[in-house]
């Protein structure tokens, strides 16, 4: 009862530290993608923060997962180490004794995968592309930062600003390039603000300004000074919301009968397996045996780790390519893990035999 307490309260104290460190990288990861597209002006800054909690929900099942194997690896391997093992052996107690406490402890983290996985990823990748639709359709205004060249692709403009005035919205020496008709138009302006008209359209008004049309040097050459010049701004239009199959509700997934659909189906159902299979191949995976060195193990459980998820990303290809069923790509994958599980467990529990055999013997 010690030994299960102690475990336990172990077990807590490293998950939450692995899972802090894990959710970091998750985010410094998810935080300079979004914000490389924030920077090229894909999306608004407003919108960062919003992205990147959608995008860590949409990935916390695989990194519960992953959370959930490292805790009870390294757990024991520190027990192995320092000897702990070999008391919990010698007390009478098997590998298998293991079992009970650890699957305790990892019960409520997969109900939390197969939640997330069945249906909080997927509503989170679902309000992500529809808040991304929202960001777009947007005003191309609200996406001007002072001090940076911005490209308007749909109105075929380049904008420069130097400064905005927060308290009345005056753009202070204005910068726009475009191509108009085959010719170069450049309008540089000392001052700028929005005008709303009654029936809704909405205007640029630039002043004191110049406007140079054409080549320089060129017979068509215009310079055109002026005092207003006022430009429409194009209402935006919001995209159709894209088609993925990550955003599909789980139960529409199950009547669904196309071969993505399947597949991803399959990852659906395959990553609270995984983080089962992953718990219970820690536990023979942290022995430690000195004569291989104390990070064999941690080695081993690397590259057994990577050869399990690469075999399912593999079997999930081979659904969406229609080459086997979605039973089939359940069990060929899960099936493998377990018997390699069951050989592990096999020969740990023959060397803790030993151990319990002297045991008996010095007794």
């Amino acid at each position: 009862m010690i030994f299960r307490r102690s475990l336990t309260r172990e077990l807590t104290t490293t998950v939450v530290g692995l899972f802090v460190v894990l959710l970091a990288i998750l985010f410094t990861q998810s935080v300079v993608r979004i914000l490389a597209r924030a920077a090229g002006g894909a999306i608004a800054a407003d919108g960062v923060l919003a992205l990147i909690g959608f995008n860590a929900m949409f990935y916390l099942n695989i990194l519960l997962a992953v959370a959930l194997f490292l805790t009870v690896l390294l757990t024991l391997s520190r027990w192995y180490r320092d000897s702990e093992m070999v008391v919990w052996f010698t007390s009478g107690q098997s590998l298998t004794a293991c079992l009970r406490p650890i699957l305790l402890f990892a019960a409520p983290f997969l109900v939390a995968i197969v939640l997330l996985s069945l249906f909080l990823s997927p509503w989170a990748e679902q309000r992500k592309l529809e808040y991304e639709r929202q960001l777009e359709s947007r005003d191309e205004l609200t996406f001007l930062s002072p001090g940076l060249f911005r490209e308007f692709r749909r109105a075929g403009i380049v904008v420069y600003i130097e400064s905005i005035n927060p308290i009345d919205g005056r753009i202070r020496n204005v910068f726009l390039h475009s191509v108009e008709d085959g010719r170069d138009a450049t309008t540089v302006a000392r001052l700028g603000h929005l005008v709303e008209e009654g029936n809704g359209d909405r205007f640029v008004v630039l002043e004191d300004g110049r406007r140079y049309e054409g080549k320089p040097g060129s017979a068509d050459f215009r310079l055109i000074e002026f005092d207003r010049l006022g430009r429409r701004i194009e209402p935006a239009e919001a995209r159709a919301l894209p088609t993925s199959n990550k955003a599909i509700p789980t139960a529409a997934l199950l009547v669904a009968d196309g071969r993505s659909q399947r597949a991803e189906l399959f990852w659906r159902l395959s990553v609270p397996i995984l983080a089962l299979v992953l718990t219970l191949l820690a536990i023979p995976l942290a022995y430690v045996n000195p004569r291989m060195g104390r990070s064999f193990n941690l080695i081993a459980a690397a590259f057994l780790y990577m050869l399990y998820t690469n075999c399912i990303n593999i079997v999930q290809s081979m659904i969406a390519q229609g080459k086997i069923g979605l039973a089939v790509g359940l069990a060929l994958p899960h099936l493998a893990a377990l018997v390699v599980v069951f050989l592990l467990f096999r020969h740990q529990l023959s060397i803790s035999g030993l151990l319990g055999g002297l045991r008996r013997r010095a007794g």
